[in-house]
């Protein structure tokens, strides 16, 4: 059983290293730490749908690192 969530865990990894990736905005590292100039933006469409899949994702990361932690 705990091999089947540790690869759930690493495909789960992934998928949110990739999202975020996907969500990156900006050109330099200015825009990172809020100095790309818009006080605030809405996400809209596929940007709202990437968002809120990478919430899901962490959740589900964090719920399998405890379960895992706690299966032997």
């Amino acid at each position: 059983m705990k091999p089947v969530l540790l690869i759930i865990n690493v495909v789960l990894s992934v998928g949110i290293v990739v999202l975020i990736l996907l969500q990156g905005k900006g050109a330099g590292l200015g825009s990172a730490w809020g100095g790309g100039g818009e006080l605030f933006q809405t996400r809209r469409g596929v940007e709202k749908f990437t968002l809120r899949l990478t919430f899901v994702l962490v959740a589900l990361f964090a719920l399998v690192s405890i379960v895992n932690f706690f299966v032997k």
